[in-house]
């Protein structure tokens, strides 16, 4: 084991030993507003190229077997109107198996990192932490932060989550609203243990912006009607804005309709390190649900010139048919989805659940990219007229009581077929997770 590892776990055991040896010289806010939690995942990822001459392990696929282990402890808050605490985390990724040569050079399905060879490390680990600070009903943390909002959303789905360094705000003083803020410094990327990494963009790759900034607001004024107004700056590279709303409208006791709208408006900042952008994206949805069944139907329309980009492996993308591979975000692409969801619930199987979705997209258009999101032909063209399709079935069971209580399992499994400009894939994922709560 690295000697990185070993440190990690050092620290996190000294940390809750100290906290708990020690408690009674702390105040009681500070400990006994304590949690710690550890979440095992373990995580499999097969990703079947249609087109040999696209994978990136010249045998057709990639594979890999891997566990996590995420500690996250947080303190409460010292007593007072100004209150102190900490957060710190200690993560450890670990390789089962990735077989000779399935990785590939690049680790194409990001769940490990990989030396100068392209072979998968044995182990990798994260440690950070953050101080933070209650005023009244204002929440701030200086550290390693995952914030969650529209423009700026750490991502989890893959084997550790994403995070970021920098300060974070939040208010939640006007019942209903939740302002948030922050300006943020670097990333981390989950399968690195680096965690003062350069901002990286899912299109565009590394960008030298020096920060991050973003601020905005959630309001609910009723449980099933909600608004979400944000706006963020990548310094030098783009200002990024984003309006949105859901709702749900009961119309009998198991009977209601639910949708939304989201939308996106990026231009270029400063520099133009990715290029002159002036990029508008939507995606609205309209659904019904009836007592364990929904169904929902989707469109999503790119307007602007260039892919609509983001964060490297995060989420910060709220649009309807952003997928599990696909986000149908390519210039000037529009795009349907129909998506299903059945909770085993009302059949008495409660914790068991499963959703389907199938989402179509049409007239890409790269004649008017930028330098950075260009793509084109063999010939040297821009390409034009691309469309792709993409299918989704998974199937996923939480435990309900018992020793076991809490632990998940989940099946994802994933085909699409795309023209010039994406990849033919098949692609499983198989996830078990078990948290558990020790403080």
């Amino acid at each position: 084991m690295h000697n990185k590892t070993k440190l990690a776990i050092a620290i996190m055991s000294t940390l809750v030993s100290s906290l708990t040896v020690n408690a009674e010289e702390q105040t009681s806010g500070f400990v006994e507003g304590s949690s710690l939690t550890v979440l095992n995942r373990n995580f499999y990822f097969n990703r079947d190229y249609r087109d040999h001459q696209s994978s990136p392990t010249g045998n057709g696929y990639s594979e890999a077997w891997s566990h996590g282990i995420i500690s996250n402890f947080e303190s409460g808050f010292t007593q007072g109107t100004l209150g102190f605490g900490i957060d710190a985390f200690a993560m450890l990724g670990l390789k089962l198996d990735t077989g000779n040569g399935r990785y590939g050079p690049g680790g194409s399905i990001n769940l490990l990192p990989v030396n100068s060879d392209g072979v998968a490390d044995d182990n990798y680990s994260k440690l950070g932490g953050a101080v933070k600070a209650r005023l009244f009903d204002t929440l701030i943390k200086v550290g390693d932060v995952f914030p969650t909002t529209p423009v700026v959303h750490y991502g989890d789905s893959r084997l550790l989550p994403e995070s970021f360094r920098g300060a974070t705000a939040e208010n939640t003083s006007i019942g209903g609203l939740k302002l948030q803020g922050g300006r943020l410094h670097a990333m981390s990327q989950p399968q690195v243990s680096g965690m003062r990494d350069q901002f990286e963009t899912f299109y565009a790759g590394a960008v030298a912006s020096p920060w991050i900034a973003y601020f905005g607001g959630d309001y609910a004024p009723q449980d099933n009607l909600a608004f979400s107004l944000y706006s963020s700056r990548l310094k030098d590279a783009w200002n990024q804005h984003y309006a949105g709303m859901s709702f749900t409208y009961p119309l009998a006791d198991e009977l209601s309709l639910f949708g939304g709208l989201n939308y996106y408006k990026t231009v270029d900042d400063g520099k133009k390190l990715l290029g002159k952008l002036d990029n508008d994206i939507y995606s609205g949805k309209l659904g019904v649900k009836l007592g364990a069944h929904s169904l929902a139907l989707s469109h999503q329309r790119n307007q602007g010139d260039n892919d609509f980009d983001y964060l490297r492996q995060s989420d910060s993308i709220y649009l309807d048919n952003s997928i599990q591979y696909s986000d149908f975000n390519s210039p000037k692409e529009r795009s349907w989805m129909l998506r299903y969801d059945l909770d085993m619930t009302t059949f008495g199987v409660p914790g068991l659940s499963f959703m389907t979705r199938y989402a179509k997209g049409t007239d890409a258009d790269y004649s008017a990219a930028n330098s950075v999101y260009m793509r084109r032909d063999a010939d040297g063209n821009p390409l034009t007229d691309q469309h792709r399709w993409e299918r989704n079935i998974e199937a996923m069971y939480v435990m309900q009581s018992g020793t076991l209580k809490d632990l998940s399992l989940r099946v994802r499994q994933m085909n699409t077929r795309a023209t010039a400009y994406e990849s033919d894939l098949d692609e499983v994922r198989l996830i078990v997770e078990y948290p558990l709560t020790v403080l």
